[in-house]
């Protein structure tokens, strides 16, 4: 994965004074490493029944659709509140700096069906737990969680378990 590290632009105080901001950016246009990252998620799914992938807003659109289609997956997006024009499931979940809320179509997800959860950052955990919340009130099952960078120190994967968690680059 040094390949895919190198096109991780690391910006010094950003969005606030003292964190350092890991940018995917120049990843999304590099070819081969998107590539890379793509084939790493899939493969860890090869075999394992996957009936629709969520992406969160917004980059988690980026790889969410591209794995779908990989995995033979419907995609489903959670969207910020007021986002989606039809009836949807809403849940808050807390943000360092306040409350927020996520979205999803009530009629995106089948009764037990099996998601994967996809996200380009895992820090605390929060966004993707509000996200499985959205899941479970359809009656699905979230059989994992991907990312592509993984912050160590923020604890996120603590609060995803007892789901498998797949992250491609981990930082401490």
């Amino acid at each position: 994965m040094a390949y895919v590290r190198k096109r991780i632009r690391e910006i010094p105080d950003f969005p606030q004074p003292g964190v350092l901001f890991r940018d995917i950016m120049p990843l999304l246009a590099d070819p081969k490493g998107f590539h890379i990252v793509l084939d790493a998620i899939a493969e860890r799914f090869v075999g394992e029944h996957i009936d629709a992938v969520v992406g969160i807003e917004s980059r988690g659109f980026i790889f969410g659709g591209a794995l779908a289609a990989r995995l033979n997956a419907s995609f489903v997006a959670v969207r910020k509140s007021g986002k989606l024009p039809y009836r949807t499931d809403k849940v808050s979940y807390s943000l360092e700096y306040g409350e927020a809320e996520l979205e999803m179509h009530r009629d995106s997800l089948k009764e037990g069906a099996h998601v994967l959860i996809v996200d380009d950052l895992l820090a605390t955990g929060g966004t993707a737990h509000a996200a499985a919340e959205l899941v479970d009130r359809q009656g699905a099952h979230v059989a994992a969680f991907a990312f592509v960078i993984e912050l160590e120190s923020l604890g996120g994967r603590a609060v995803l378990e007892p789901a498998p968690v797949v992250s491609i680059l981990s930082y401490p």
